[in-house]
């Protein structure tokens, strides 16, 4: 069946190169067990996976018995647009995943986690270190391993940015085994900027490496004060139909944190010491990327004056941007309108696969905002802005 040449089972992406800058691995709650060292694999917890269908999570034994069910493989193969979360073929049995990127059709996939980022996140601002980064080790450890079956696979390891000298070491290790990008937190690390000085061997290590950094949306902490959906009103349900993931009130959110990180690092002249280091801010939407970049070189003209260090930049921070920083929009988002604003070269495509907010056909959204762009722009957006923030991680 795997060879079938039938209709149902080409590619969901042809007639281009398409790299694919949002993937996931869907984890099981004892997901990271087989992958922490002993002193961290007694203190895990399971992980929380409620941003999910209510229920869904209780159906995972179910789940894994189809996807190895033979009768039930052309289904699976036929609806891998469809089915979402544990359902979609190759989510969490990394042995499929080959498969379904064939059956995907994209030349590669940036490969993230879905249920960690919060637990990382709290782990690195804990100030217990030795859990922290043993949690994130046992991350990365996890996420090679599931890409391991497919060079197709991008794997994206984590760096708890609370220790200048630890930060170092999970970077070069993350890299020595095989990572493909090094994950940080969108939010401020605790007790020091991520401008700062101390952490310029992360960035150093990553630029020589030819390898990205990357932000992520969950790794910014808690986006908003609960008590905004304390409105008196009924409970507003996800995408997924339960109340713990993203609605309208948590979107407006999501892109302060690395807004506000890649202004401070831009403003402190990181880019200018390392000016070959790439960043990628994936799934926080990219509509806000017109007016923060306006805002950026703002600031410049306002504060120049007072402020040495930016006196001492070499670009416009428009333009350190448009050079070292790229972006995936949302589906729903004005791709060509960002696109005409920002430039060819800042936006790339994400299929967010195998999650539900990612829809059955980002494609033909994408396509349909950019009806206005030339060719020139779809080819940096669907490959050539990957190729670029990449960098030897895709030697293939």
């Amino acid at each position: 069946m795997q060879d079938s040449q039938a209709p149902e089972h080409l590619p969901y992406a042809q007639g281009r190169v398409y790299h694919d800058a949002d993937a996931h691995v869907v984890e099981t709650p004892d997901w990271l067990v087989p992958f922490a060292d002993p002193g961290v694999r007694e203190r895990l917890r399971p992980l929380f996976v409620a941003s999910v269908k209510p229920g869904e999570d209780q159906l995972i034994d179910r789940v894994r018995a189809k996807h190895r069910d033979p009768s039930a493989r052309p289904r699976l193969e036929a609806e891998i647009m469809l089915r979402k979360n544990w359902s979609a073929l190759g989510s969490f049995l990394k042995e499929d995943r080959p498969r379904a990127l064939d059956l995907l059709g994209f030349a590669s996939q940036l490969v993230f986690n879905t249920f960690l980022n919060q637990y990382l996140n709290e782990a690195e601002h804990s100030g217990d270190l030795d859990f922290a980064y043993g949690l994130a080790r046992a991350h990365n450890r996890a996420q090679v391993d599931f890409c391991s079956v497919d060079r197709r696979l991008l794997p994206v390891g984590y760096v708890p940015l609370a220790d200048f000298a630890r930060a170092r070491a999970m970077a070069e290790e993350a890299i020595a085994m095989g990572c493909k990008a090094l994950l940080i937190a969108s939010s401020c690390p605790r007790g020091h900027s991520p401008s700062h000085v101390g952490l310029f061997p992360v960035w150093e290590v990553a630029q020589d490496a030819g390898l990205p950094i990357v932000l992520h949306v969950g790794g910014g902490g808690r986006l908003l004060d609960p008590s905004y959906f304390e409105n008196g009103l009924p409970p507003v349900a996800d995408f997924h139909g339960g109340a713990e993931n993203f609605r309208s009130v948590d979107f407006m959110a999501i892109p302060f944190p690395p807004m506000q990180t890649l202004a401070t690092m831009i403003f402190d002249r990181v880019f200018d010491h390392f000016p070959r280091l790439r960043v990628g801010v994936i799934e926080q939407g990219a509509v806000w990327l017109p007016s923060w970049m306006r805002q950026l070189d703002t600031a410049l003209d306002a504060f120049a004056k007072g402020e040495e260090r930016l006196r001492k930049l070499e670009l416009k921070p428009s333009e350190y941007v448009k050079r070292q920083i790229r972006v995936t929009p949302y589906p729903a988002e004005p791709v060509g309108w960002i696109v005409e604003q920002a430039g060819p070269d800042v936006c790339m495509f994400s299929s967010d696969w195998p999650h539900v907010e990612g829809g059955r056909n980002p494609i033909r959204r994408f396509e349909a905002s950019m009806t206005g762009l030339d060719e020139h722009a779809r080819q940096r957006f669907y490959c050539d802005n990957f190729v670029d923030l990449m960098g030897r991680g895709l030697a293939l």
